[in-house]
């Protein structure tokens, strides 16, 4: 047993003495089980949140204000920091202490829901038509709340559009560079290539490419260059042409990309330390002109522009390079996931459920929708065409203001981050619009959240984070040419990697994808 689970083991032991009986305490009722005219008398229910960076948890933001007008509900936050809510969350859930409302994985909502820790919300669709409508409009999110008993223990968040097309990542380069030097955008592998030697070239001091850690991260070397070989996006995933997991290495363009990178590598086009820079070491190159080109946030375009200028290159800019992938590859990026991986669950001791499910009702609907991702009209928010749009003076970064002053768009509180993040779009600057304009043909719908049953979990526990590490290490060797990129030694790669799982991953992932969603 590792010592952070005797730590969480020891503190819930501590937790369910001092706090036995809290949660069902939460909802302090005056009045009847919901319905009728009960239904709008004063109501408090607890709900387990964390301080965000942007502004902490307020009991007087004016949205709860008018949410508690229209629903009698006033919310009792238990705010805890950022670093401790996972841990806090998991010793509740050990305790079945949780609040009235919180947080849970999906995961943790479906496993636990039927051990009595949150509400089966199946049982009461009956009173709830929104959150009836949601689950027939999201099956995807009926299907990762689903428990092994049939029952539905969370509202998953929304986090993209239902059409497939928000994103995240850009290839970024200097512009200012580039209009210097007369170079033009790569649109293939190969043009990619010598677009690194020219920039090279022009700035001998420089490694031109550079990758923000950790390499086998969203925006990591090793995902974006096995995506463009192999068009697998990480190690493994959904292929985006055919209706199966796939794992990259397995693939033949894998150790074309090993060839790739050993090649930028070797010729100084890729920062020597791309595998052991920090988050701020990555930054301060890429600001100070060490480096010039990256896969990186889409949202990070002005505020990098900025950051640079006030640190003295007022000539500094930025701009997109299309996506690219090799010869015989699909060029794609997946889209935001229309379903996260969290949820709004209900405690299954809270005092009264009908009540509860109908004030999560009320934050599904439109209205309530509404309130928790745009705010309030005319404060928060504008309609332009008929449309919400932020207020222009919250400038590129909206959600600071947004969070801080009316805790719109908060963690743990939003349900839906997609109208949040379609809002923020809408009023971007012309060049953010461009972006997202020349991206739209390359992105196509992310993959659906898989169902996995206990024995599934226990070994992607066991099997994926020892092979996830070998295949980090071993990749290292091989794109530092510590490991020449022979037949032989690819092959040994291949057959270390079979003995570490990586063929039971694979048949685990597929059939957990076709038992949850079928195939086509």
């Amino acid at each position: 047993m590792s010592k952070r689970m005797m730590a969480i083991i020891l503190s819930a032991v501590m937790l369910s003495v001092l706090t036995a009986g809290c949660s069902g305490k939460g909802g302090k009722q005056e009045g009847a089980n919901g319905g009728g005219t009960d239904s709008q008398k004063p109501i408090s229910f607890s709900w387990l949140v964390y301080d965000r960076p942007e502004g902490k948890v307020k009991n007087d933001w004016e949205i709860f204000k008018e949410i508690e007008a229209k629903t009698g509900v006033k919310v009792d936050w238990q705010v805890v920091s950022q670093e401790g809510l996972t841990e806090k969350r998991q010793i509740m859930i050990a305790t079945n202490t949780v609040t009235d409302f919180s947080q849970p994985t999906n995961q943790e909502a479906r496993e636990n829901g039927p051990e009595n820790v949150f509400l089966n919300l199946n049982d009461y669709l009956d009173i709830a038509p929104n959150l009836k409508k949601f689950y027939e409009t999201y099956p995807e999110a009926k299907a990762v709340a689903t428990g092994a008993d049939g029952g539905i223990y969370d509202v998953p968040v929304l986090e993209g559009d239902p059409a497939g097309k928000g994103f995240n990542y850009i290839w970024m380069a200097r512009k200012d560079l580039m209009d210097k030097y007369n170079l033009k955008a790569p649109t293939n592998i190969n043009e990619f290539y010598q677009f690194l030697k020219d920039l090279k070239a022009k700035e001998p001091d420089s490694y031109p490419l550079s990758f923000n850690t950790p390499v086998t991260a969203d925006t990591g070397m090793y995902t974006v260059f096995g995506k463009i070989f192999t068009g697998i996006t990480g190690f493994f995933n959904q292929s985006p042409t055919e209706d199966k997991y796939e794992f990259a290495p397995y693939n033949s363009g894998y150790k074309d990309a090993l060839v790739f990178m050993n090649k930028l590598y070797t010729e100084q086009l890729l920062d020597p330390e791309f595998y052991l820079l920090t988050p701020d070491q990555w930054e301060e190159r890429f600001l100070k002109g060490k480096s010039s080109v990256t896969y990186y946030w889409k949202a990070e375009v002005n505020p990098t522009i900025d950051k640079a200028k006030q640190a003295g290159t007022p000539d500094y800019d930025l701009d997109a390079l299309p996506e690219f992938a090799a010869d015989g590859v699909k060029t794609y990026q997946f889209s935001r996931p229309v379903v996260g991986s969290v949820g709004r669950a209900i405690s299954a001791k809270v005092k009264d459920k009908e009540r509860a499910v109908k004030f999560l009702d009320y934050l599904v609907s439109e209205e309530g929708t509404n309130y928790l991702s745009l705010g309030i009209e005319g404060k928060s928010y504008t309609l332009e065409d008929g449309k919400p749009v932020y207020m222009k003076e919250f400038g590129a970064s909206p959600y600071v203001p947004l969070r801080r002053d009316f805790g719109v768009w908060y963690d743990n509180i939003s349900l839906n981050n997609a109208l949040a993040r379609q809002t923020w779009e809408r009023g971007l600057d012309d060049k953010s619009k461009a972006i997202n304009s020349s991206y739209e043909k390359f992105i196509i719908p992310a993959p659906k959240a898989l169902v996995k049953t206990t024995e599934e979990l226990d070994l992607e526990k066991s099997k994926l984070t020892p092979l996830t590490k070998f295949l980090e290490q071993k990749i290292t060797e091989f794109v530092t040419g510590k490991t020449p990129i022979t037949d032989a030694n690819y092959q040994q790669f291949l057959d270390q990697l079979k003995k570490l799982g990586s063929d039971e991953l694979l048949e685990m992932y597929n059939t957990a994808y076709k038992r949850t969603y079928g195939s086509k």
